[in-house]
């Protein structure tokens, strides 16, 4: 016979549950403000004068986390991959070589997959980093550095799931990362060239000259040309405006879609007679060829625009962008 199903929790229940849970955590991760001191240092110059690749392993949920600070430490400039420790005792040994460093993850230091690694690290004089609930334990005592991410309990009411611990492991593997990601003067490019697939390595790689229109793409016209041929300039070539030129192709103005508009609603503009020069926005925002894709958002959001002529050094017109562009390419 199966028990009846328990009544439905009271909303203020579950946001009490929450909040506590969220508190414990909190305080899980803060208390290990104190526990980052010489150990920690001597756990980045280890993986700073690794020559090989950081080993990252765990089992349970602490492989879990050992994955996911493999993937931060490996995007951010220290080559790393994950070593599932079951596997390992299967073949898998392999993958350690002389020139590299394990980063184990074992909150209790007596994972048994982790401790029967102990003796194969010993013969290739790798060297052991553990992060662990207990440095006192089999695997603490055998590493050449264990980073103490203990915490008094756990989220779990049952004090069973590992919730504060694998928070505060997660927190210090993230601590390791970033200190590594600085001490080796990683930047936005190198971020980006491990990236290239996704939306931050568009934004940190594309440049404007790989998205603009060239050449008889690019709307422009003189200074002198009436406002007619302006505005049959600017809708053959579809990028909301045409750029007006001297006759060295120097950037003047700009005439827009939002210029055309409020012209029409003062009504007293002739379009045969006018000049592009009465009606144009003169000195108009611009952006060079090699300026970050990025950069060209940034501009078109701070001053409200939705397009930008792009200028050589010495302000000719050699292409144009729009907002549709950076759509395409997914930098926006």
């Amino acid at each position: 016979m199966s028990a009846a199903p328990a009544p439905p929790a009271a909303d203020a229940t579950l946001l009490e549950s929450a909040r506590r849970s969220v508190e414990i955590e909190a305080a899980a991760v803060a208390a290990l403000l104190r526990k980052i001191d010489q150990r920690f240092v001597e756990a980045c110059r280890a993986c700073l004068a690794c020559q090989g690749r950081v080993v990252v392993t765990g089992m349970g949920k602490s492989g879990h986390i050992a994955g996911k600070i493999a993937a931060t430490l490996a995007s951010t400039g220290t080559p790393a991959f994950f070593l599932h420790p079951a596997e390992a005792g299967h073949g898998d040994l392999g993958m350690i070589t002389r020139t590299d460093l394990v980063l184990a993850i074992s909150n209790s230091g007596e994972t048994p997959e982790l401790v029967l690694l102990l003796p194969h690290l010993k013969r290739l004089a790798v060297p052991l980093i553990l992060m662990t609930g207990a440095p006192a334990s089999t695997l603490g005592k055998a590493a050449n550095v264990a980073l103490d991410v203990s915490v008094p309990k756990e989220a779990c009411p049952l004090n069973l799931a590992p919730t504060a611990s694998t928070t505060a492991t997660l927190a210090m593997g993230d601590a390791l990362a970033v200190a590594l990601l600085e001490a080796r003067g990683f930047t936005e490019k190198d971020f980006a060239h491990s990236h290239p697939g996704g939306s931050l390595g568009r934004r940190l790689l594309l440049h404007v000259e790989d998205l603009m229109h060239k050449g008889d793409d690019v709307p422009r016209v003189h200074v002198d040309t009436p406002l007619r041929e302006g505005l049959i300039e600017m809708s053959r070539k579809k990028l909301g405006m045409t750029v007006i030129v001297d006759d060295a192709n120097r950037i003047l103005g700009v005439f827009t879609d939002g210029d055309l508009r409020r012209l029409l609603d003062q009504g007293t503009v002739d379009v045969h007679k006018t000049p592009m020069s009465a009606v144009m926005i003169a000195n108009p925002k611009r952006i060079t060829p090699r300026e970050l894709a990025a950069e060209a958002v940034h501009l078109m959001e701070k001053y409200s625009i939705t397009a930008l002529p792009v200028a050589d050094e010495g302000g000719n017109l050699v292409g144009a962008l729009n907002v549709h562009d950076l759509f395409r390419a997914g930098v926006v």
